[in-house]
């Protein structure tokens, strides 16, 4: 692996995890040359669906837009970036288990929707009032008490 940093090809692998799913393996990398560290992930390259937009494009699947976008979301949280990985390969697995060709969009915010909302509820009203275009007030309140329903319903159980 080439160090990001000098661009020397030696680089020797000090720390190895699996994520609990087990289809992603995390390295801790070192430069021999520049002796500074940096992270790789290793995972499954599968053939993703394409991406049919609203307004009929398609698009191939990207993961690091999927990334951004809950990255954004959760701007200023204390959510951490394994977490946060771990979220996108669900999505991922998910997509490929739908076993389409093409998948829509609304499905896959639907998906990042379910996601941010076992994150961090903040994150999902972020995430929930750009998908759904909300328009006043009132719509922010909805999303809101549909967050707080589901922390209720969670605690009586």
């Amino acid at each position: 692996m080439k160090c990001p940093f000098c661009g020397d090809p030696s680089t020797q692998v000090t720390d190895t995890r699996e994520n609990e799913d087990g289809d992603i393996v995390r390295r801790r990398r070192r430069c021999v040359q520049c002796d500074k560290r940096f992270t790789t992930y290793e995972r499954i390259d599968l053939k993703m669906p394409h991406i049919v937009k609203r307004n009929g494009t398609r698009v191939e699947f990207d993961r690091n837009k999927l990334n951004a976008s809950m990255t954004l979301a959760l701007r200023k949280r204390s959510v951490p970036l394994e977490d946060i990985e771990a979220a996108a390969a669900r999505i991922e697995g998910k997509l490929l288990a739908m076993g389409e060709r093409e998948i829509p969009s609304e499905a896959v915010g639907e998906l990042v929707m379910r996601e941010l909302k076992k994150l961090d509820k903040v994150a999902y009203v972020r995430y929930a009032s750009v998908y759904r275009n909300f328009e006043d007030v009132d719509k922010f309140s909805e999303a809101i008490r549909e967050v707080s329903r589901t922390r209720r319903t969670k605690q009586s159980s």
